[in-house]
């Protein structure tokens, strides 16, 4: 099945975690995607967000402390922004799925890939100091008071809390990997690219199991104002969970989300000497970068992105059993997305099922392509290919055979498609387990 890899380590995945706004466990995921039940709605953990209507792809109910098993670690979890903790809870989830645990796999067969976004300080963390640098007098900000009265102020670990390494920092130092450990930080393509590189690294014979996976959130006090300067978000809309409506005549802008999820990457040979079970084999990556000066173009950079994985998987698109879109929701970006698979899959651009589920929890930037991939694991294993919400109206410019109700596949193989706003473009070829 995999052409040219076949002289190379067969990459397995034989683990899976979500932290998601449908569930913070992979049962209560993969029930609401076959029941329908989106996770956007009105904000609860922000007093204040600018998205319209307050509405958003948000986990509720999540204690960082539930994952944590030590009391090493539940130190280590205070000095984690919300994004890492929402990553480090989902590899403990996948390495508790997997069987993972101490003395399970030498620590030097072990690594980790994990992707993430740049993350940003809450006002709260910066407030104490800022006012320490500010004149009583006439509430004037002084830069030169700084380093002297504000930066005392701020917890001495500050820095620690927004790093985005630091997933993949916590995560080996909690699972002991002492393999490989990388970090990709490329917004809604980094998911595919944290895959694409463990699937190497293994079948290099550097390591034996990855932790892959990524985190991110657009639900936050800075970063949901850069959407609203940066993006179209969704605000024609009558109940909350009918915002986000990928690919539909209607759909008028994406909803921000958070998200984090990770799957175990393991060399075939190794998950058959300890019993794993496999929920799926990753047959090829690729990814790709088209820009014509400072403009993006998207529908080139997807195409290629796409011939790519395909490319490495050795497999042609009438081998691709659905794809998971980008699905954003956006009016330009969807038409775009939809155009590049009529430029890779021709006349089966129509036929081919496409889902976009995106529609259940917004757009979580680095965090949503994995959540997205676990999304088709979960659902091969149960026998559907999950639906795209919202989806009542098709656009003829999107030509595409959007899947409205959970499906049976066609057959196990599907293709991960993200993409950024930037015109990076990432692509995975996965064959579930169904």
């Amino acid at each position: 099945m995999t052409g040219h890899k076949q002289s190379e380590r067969q990459v397995v995945i034989t683990g899976l975690g979500v932290v998601s706004p449908i569930g913070l466990s992979l049962e209560d995921f993969t029930r609401n995607l076959r029941e329908s039940q989106s996770g956007i709605r009105p904000v609860t953990t922000l007093a204040f967000t600018p998205a319209p209507h307050h509405v958003a792809g948000e986990i509720r109910d999540f204690n960082p402390a539930s994952f944590a098993k030590s009391r090493e670690q539940k130190k280590a979890i205070r000095v984690m922004c919300r994004e890492i903790q929402l990553g480090y809870a989902a590899a403990n989830l996948s390495m508790d799925h997997g069987g993972i645990k101490e003395g399970t796999i030498a620590p030097e067969r072990l690594g980790v890939e994990f992707g993430a976004n740049l993350m940003f300080s809450v006002p709260e963390d910066l407030a104490e100091g800022c006012f320490a640098a500010t004149d009583d007098a006439d509430g004037s900000f002084h830069h030169d008071w700084w380093a002297e009265k504000g930066m005392p102020k701020l917890f001495p670990l500050w820095l620690l809390k927004y790093l985005p390494n630091m997933p993949a920092c916590h995560i080996g130092i909690t699972a002991d990997a002492r393999g490989p450990n990388n970090s990709i930080t490329l917004d809604e393509a980094s998911a595919n690219l944290v895959i694409g590189e463990a699937l190497r690294v293994i079948a290099r014979g550097h390591a034996d199991v990855m932790i892959t996976g990524s985190t991110g959130t657009r639900l936050h006090a800075l970063k949901t104002i850069h959407a609203c300067m940066w993006d179209q978000l969704a605000s024609d809309f009558e109940k909350p969970e009918e915002a986000s409506r990928p690919f539909d005549a209607r759909r008028n802008g994406q909803v921000v989300g958070e998200a984090a999820a990770s799957i175990l990457l393991e060399d075939a040979d190794s998950a058959r000497r300890r019993g794993a079970t496999v929920y799926g084999t990753v047959l090829g990556a690729g990814s790709a970068c088209a820009n014509a000066g400072a403009t993006p173009n998207l529908r080139l950079a997807m195409a290629l992105a796409m011939k790519a994985a395909l490319r490495d998987a050795a497999l042609t698109p009438d081998q691709i059993g659905h794809i998971n879109a980008h699905g954003l929701s956006d009016r330009k970006i969807d038409v775009a997305e939809a155009e590049a698979i009529h430029d890779v899959f021709g006349n089966l651009a129509e036929q081919v099922p496409v889902t976009a589920l995106k529609s259940f929890w917004g757009n979580a930037a680095a965090g949503t392509g994995m959540i997205e991939i676990v999304g088709s694991l979960a659902g091969l294993k149960e026998g559907f290919v999950p639906p795209t919400l919202n989806y009542r109206e098709p656009d003829s410019a999107c030509r595409l055979n959007v899947v409205r109700e959970p499906t049976a596949p066609r057959n196990p193989i599907f293709l991960k498609l993200s993409v950024t706003r930037l015109g990076q473009a990432s692509a995975t070829v996965v064959q579930g387990v169904a």
